[in-house]
């Protein structure tokens, strides 16, 4: 998925969804509206502040690029009733529309779009989507038939065109159109769309053996397994259900449908039809595609696609779980809550849910509530390694350190403790430790997660820094920390940490050196100046120790650097004053 959103996303965004900076001679041109082309007739534009197209346009392309979509589609709303026949304008509605989920309101004012520019490929795939949604399967596939497939947008619809043929009963047809995207070096990702097709239609012997495909090219992903899982028990087949989901299991992943699923198949059940019907197929696509996009650095387009799939399948709630981290990566904080409060409580994502609601009250600044209701979760599900590790990440966070290494050992407990994944646990636990002065745990903590994960930098950095903070092993330490800087070169902290640990074995030209770049990369941090403060007064470069040490002073905002900075600025450095 990742490498389709490469080759094809950037020049389809180009197109679709970046800023415009000039605007064209027809923005300020009076138009002509009709009611028959107006999808804007009967609203009530009262409520909203009367301001020029040109202060909502750029208003509304403020808001879309903040995901404030609420806003966006009221200003360029606005906006396109003044100049209904401007296409910018339209165009910044029905994705604006469409990116807060009006998919209605999106596709009519798509299709008035098309009537001023008919080669706008995803007016065309909102127009088709609501069609498909509506079960006129054919006059979707018609619509998309005229789209290419040399645009991300095209290879969209071409797969759409093709659940479209599987809901009007022309599996061959759709079979045939996938062949002839496959041929673009695409069938690993279009072999589990395959797979659904053939479960929709019935095929289930097709099915299983597509889905293995699937499962071949990923079998870590909680969407992909789930769906094998689930067709291998359908067609009697669970002790293969069972090793699959053993198998992701083994990797200490867990997953709330890839949970559900497993009691059902060990209770001998079948847990039933993954795409039901052509439309949750299809909403599976966009959801997949959506979340390719949203990695890729594309939040505006994948909310838009993220949107569709959930028009299509209003059910589906792990696109409910990906929207709503796309608005917390936006700092939409109130907005993602809003969203996963939709979440029923009978839904397998309903507890992840809740743990993202509280980490939310936590950034909206009620920790106390947050804490709550993490631990009302963890008391009536013990087994919930999501809401353990949330609980454990918030309690550090509020130095409750006690608390939250506890916390890290029953997610240990969850997992085994043995995955390689499990090195998260020991390193933060670790850090619990060794904040709690509790260094002998700390430190085998570090050395375990080293042992699941011998290159993770921030571990590397974390025990090398340690032992040359506390004098111990400074020839293995500073070896830890080159090798962490050479994972993570751009990390500011760990360029400070092997600068530290040059100045600890007084080798202090390379430690000048050192934290010079770790100030170029983090200018504000407060300890870091401080240590490169320390390390100019050492080379006997005293006007500059001081300027930094005074910079430390005024950009600390806790005033532990400031303390310590005081009498290294009154009297210089001395072996009573100087960091450890």
């Amino acid at each position: 998925m990742t490498s389709l959103v490469t080759r094809l996303a950037r020049p389809a965004l180009a197109v679709l969804l970046l800023a415009t900076t000039a605007l064209p001679s027809a923005f300020a041109a009076p138009s002509v509206q009709t009611a028959q082309s107006d999808p804007f007739a009967g609203f009530d534009l009262m409520p909203m502040v009367r301001a020029s197209p040109t202060g909502s346009f750029m208003a509304g392309q403020q808001a879309l690029k903040d995901l404030r979509t609420d806003e966006a589609a009221r200003y360029f709303f606005q906006a396109a009733q003044s100049e209904w026949e401007n296409p910018l304008l339209v165009e910044r509605a029905f994705i604006a529309f469409a990116a807060d989920g009006q998919i209605g309101q999106a596709a009519s004012t798509a299709r008035h779009l098309l009537e001023l520019d008919g080669n706008n490929e995803l007016a065309e795939l909102i127009v088709a989507t609501e069609a498909l949604k509506e079960r006129r399967y054919n006059a979707a596939e018609r619509m998309l038939n005229a789209l290419g497939q040399d645009s991300f947008t095209g290879i969209t619809a071409t797969i759409l065109r093709a659940w479209a043929l599987v809901g009007d009963n022309r599996k061959r047809e759709a079979d045939a159109v996938l062949d002839e995207l496959g041929q673009t070096g695409l069938e690993d990702f279009l072999v589990f769309h395959r797979a659904l097709m053939a479960e929709t239609a019935g095929d289930i012997d097709e099915a299983v053996v597509l889905a293995g495909q699937a499962y071949d090219n990923e079998p870590y992903v909680a969407r992909v397994v789930e769906v094998y899982a689930r067709i291998l028990a359908n067609a009697g087949r669970f002790d293969e259900a069972r090793e699959i989901i053993a198998q992701f299991e083994g990797q200490g992943l867990t997953h709330p449908i890839v949970s559900n699923v497993k009691r059902q198949v060990e209770a001998g059940q079948r847990p039933g039809v993954f795409a039901t019907n052509v439309q949750v197929g299809a909403a599976e696509m966009f959801h997949g595609i959506g979340v390719a996009l949203a990695r890729d650095g594309s939040r505006d387009l994948s909310l838009v696609f993220l949107r569709m799939g959930l028009y299509l399948d209003p059910a589906a709630d792990v696109i409910t779980l990906a929207l709503g981290q796309l608005l917390d990566a936006a700092d939409q904080h109130e907005a993602a809550n809003r969203i996963y409060e939709a979440v029923p409580a009978n839904s397998a994502m309903k507890s992840t849910a809740v743990v993202r609601i509280a980490t939310n009250l936590d950034n909206l600044g009620d920790r106390e509530e947050a804490l709550r209701r993490l631990n009302n979760i963890v008391a009536t599900r013990p087994d919930d390694l999501d809401a353990v590790s949330v609980l454990g990440d918030l309690l550090r966070t509020d130095e409750q350190y006690a608390a939250a290494a506890e916390a890290y050992t029953k997610a240990l407990e969850i997992t085994g403790g043995n995955n390689p994944p499990d090195w998260r646990f020991y390193y933060v636990r670790g850090i619990a430790y060794e904040r709690n002065k509790e260094w002998p745990k700390a430190e085998a903590d570090f050395l375990k997660a080293l042992e699941l994960n011998p290159d993770q930098p921030a571990v590397l950095n974390y025990l090398g820094y340690s032992w040359i903070d506390k004098d111990m092993h400074l020839e293995e330490a500073l070896g830890m920390i080159e090798k962490a800087v050479a994972a993570a070169p751009q990390d500011g902290y760990i360029v400070d940490s092997l600068g530290w640990a040059f100045y600890k074995l007084g080798r202090i030209d390379e430690a000048v050196k050192t934290l010079e770049q770790a100030v170029l990369m983090l200018p504000t941090d407060p300890e870091i100046n401080d240590h490169l403060g320390d390390a100019y007064w050492k080379a006997g470069r005293q006007l500059e120790a001081r300027f930094q040490w005074n910079i430390a002073s005024s950009v600390d905002t806790v005033g532990t650097v400031k303390e310590r900075a005081a009498p290294k600025l009154a009297e210089g450095l001395t072996q009573e004053n100087e960091t450890e």
